[in-house]
């Protein structure tokens, strides 16, 4: 079968249910079920689902509570007349084809459920001017599965089919096969918010990746005890099938015809559209091991296969903050987790101990972060400055998001531009590019409505660029955002550097979700697949080529084996040493809060990559004695 014939074919893995349990409904999903079809949608049933995990959808009724409907045409028509979307809807393909057309068009449902011996007549009807619908069919084996793709079905029912029977329907019908849930996936997040009930909300977020998709099953999320799916044949741990881990991925000359395009088009120099990073973003499967082949080669053509690291300390002086950021667990996580502990606030003599006691140890650079503190005003950052220089005037001081520095200059009633001239002259050497989490105005609005947006911290980073203050920059992927985001993200951090060339580096932040607010109330999904960790990562080489040469692996978010992993995707660099971060340890992140210089050389070394020491601005350091800390 030819490529276009097989790409974006669908399964959804589901039961029949009458009555179920919490007990029977999560035992379901740990068998791999993500939908349960009820043909008695009572609360009870409904609210059982639920607690377990999975979504309900209601099968031949109209009844309220589930996440989807199958039912006849008039069936259909009455709930879309009732406000609710297409995509929420499955039409049953009934012997009366006029009422099976009017009722597709009107409601304009995603799927039409039809029997293995009508796939072709349904396929027919899908396939009308202006018809969205999908054909929607039950197989019992991967031959019924064939026929009714080259009969035209394009969305397979899969009812006790376990991981290996699965991994061979991905061979045999080939091209862009995808699990989804009981809706189709790129479903946008805002139109889930708005449709769905919070409990069915919640339990969706939970099941899906980035695209819509179902999630993979294994438990690996960013931040946990557990190592991620590492695989050292390839990148992708979409699949579990022994097929699919035995194999290695393929380069750029096995991916799929759009992402080859791309990528054939980044080695000869020409860095991706923003339509064109979308594409990549979204990446499933063998495209995944493509696209971290192609970073690869472009990260050994820029930068060779030395991986830098700098000896640094994070210092986050207050964890009080009068921001509500939907994902910061730093200044109001659960005390349940014994993370956050109570709120605190240093002195500037304990700020400048700490800088002396990093000094000694050999660290070349403080990093200063913290919450808002309702306390402070912009004098508050001078003044930290200050006394750090006058204490050990050669550490490089790494301090202050764009948000603190247009909070610090509101409250001193001065222009962003005369206070950070003033940071600069108290000795801030450079800015860390976080508050950027998502640079996707979209987003912003709902995972840190009262922080600065997109433009506000693209003007500190203009300003503070143009002032010769060079910064980092950062993305936090992983939870209510989306391929798109990712790219505009990315689009944002081009257009600054074609301006200033003031970023020395990107730094991708996976979402750590397990002490994070938004989370906890069940609107976030719980991070960053493995698959999108990575193309986060690979992607961003391809689209910061010839602008931003240097890509970090967040050891703290992933772990050492995780983040060292990477540096076969793009990366190029391992972060700081970092001597008590707290920052991704109060969002629930298990992974140590320091690493030594030693531990840093032997892993990068251990990857077949030349471990350097750095200073922030990416000079490399010889080892030769630091200045006498007194």
């Amino acid at each position: 079968m030819t490529e276009a014939a097989t790409a974006d074919i669908t399964f959804f893995r589901l039961r029949p249910a009458t009555e179920f349990t919490e007990v029977t409904a999560s035992t379901r999903l740990a068998e791999g079920t993500t939908g349960l079809e009820l043909d008695s949608a009572d609360p009870e049933s409904i609210a059982a689902c639920l607690a377990g995990g999975v979504l309900p959808v209601a099968v031949g009724h109209t009844g309220d509570g589930a996440i989807g409907w199958v039912v006849e045409p008039e069936d259909a028509l009455a709930l879309s007349e009732s406000g609710v979307p297409g995509w929420r809807l499955t039409v049953i393909h009934t012997t009366d084809r006029a009422a099976v057309v009017d009722a597709l068009a009107r409601s304009e449902a995603a799927y039409l459920r039809t029997g293995r011996s009508r796939v072709a007549e349904a396929a027919e009807i899908c396939a009308l001017p202006s018809m969205g619908t999908r054909v929607s069919a039950f197989v019992d084996s991967v031959g019924d599965a064939l026929a009714a793709v080259e009969a035209g079905a394009t969305d397979l029912l899969l009812r006790d089919w376990d991981s290996e029977g699965i991994g061979e329907l991905r061979e045999v019908v080939g091209g862009r096969l995808g699990e989804r849930v009981a809706v189709p996936p790129r479903i946008p997040v805002n139109q889930a918010r708005k449709s769905l009930p919070k409990d069915l909300f919640k339990v969706y977020l939970n099941l899906i990746d980035g695209g819509g998709y179902a999630r993979p099953r294994y438990e690996w999320a960013p931040g946990m005890p557990i190592e991620p799916p590492l695989n050292p044949r390839r990148f992708s741990a979409a699949w579990p099938d022994a097929m699919w881990t035995a194999a290695a991925g393929p380069g750029v000359g096995g991916a799929t015809r759009a992402v080859r395009t791309i990528l054939e088009a980044s080695l000869e120099g020409s860095p991706p559209s923003v339509e064109e990073t979308a594409t990549l973003m979204a990446a499933r499967g063998s495209d995944v091991d493509a696209i971290a082949a192609t970073a690869d080669a472009l990260r050994r053509e820029r930068v060779g296969d030395t991986v830098t690291y700098v000896v640094n300390r994070n210092i986050n002086y207050t964890n009080v903050c009068y921001f509500r950021c939907g994902f910061c667990a730093f200044s109001k996580g659960p005390r349940s987790l014994n993370l956050r502990g109570d709120p605190y606030l240093m002195s500037i003599d304990e700020v400048v101990r700490r800088t002396t006691e990093a000094a000694g140890r050999g660290a070349t650079e403080v990093c200063l972060q913290g919450g808002i503190h309702p306390q402070f005003t912009g004098q508050f950052y001078v003044d930290v400055l200050s006394s750090i220089k006058e204490a050990v005037p050669w550490i490089h001081v790494h301090g202050f998001t764009p948000l603190e520095v247009w909070q610090g200059a509101e409250t001193l009633g001065m222009t962003v531009r005369a206070f950070l001239q003033m940071l600069k002259e108290a000795g801030l050497g450079t800015l860390p590019g976080t508050a950027a989490e998502i640079l996707d105005d979209r987003v912003r609005k709902h995972l840190c409505p009262d922080k600065i947006r997109t433009a506000q911290w693209a003007e500190v980073m203009l300003i503070a660029h143009e002032l010769g203050l060079r910064s980092t920059s950062t993305i936090m992927f992983g939870h209510i955002d989306d391929p798109l985001a990712w790219a505009n993200h990315l689009e944002v951090i081009r257009e600054i550097q074609r301006r200033t060339g003031g970023f020395t580096e990107l730094v991708p932040l996976p979402f750590v979700h397990m002490g994070a607010p938004i989370y906890l109330r069940g609107r976030a999904r719980p991070g960053p697949t493995w698959d999108e960790v990575v193309l986060v990562h690979a992607v961003a080489r391809l689209a910061l080529d010839g602008l931003v040469p240097n890509i970090q692996a967040s050891w703290v978010k992933l772990g050492l084996d995780g983040a060292a992993r990477l540096l076969e995707a793009g990366c190029n660099d391992f972060g700081g040493t970092l001597m008590n971060e707290t920052i991704s340890r109060a969002a629930g992140a298990s992974h140590g809060q320091e690493v030594d210089a030693e531990e840093f050389e032997q892993l990068i070394s251990g990857s077949g990559r030349v471990p350097r020491r750095r200073s922030t601005l990416y000079e490399l350091i010889d080892e030769t004695p630091l200045p006498v800390v007194r």
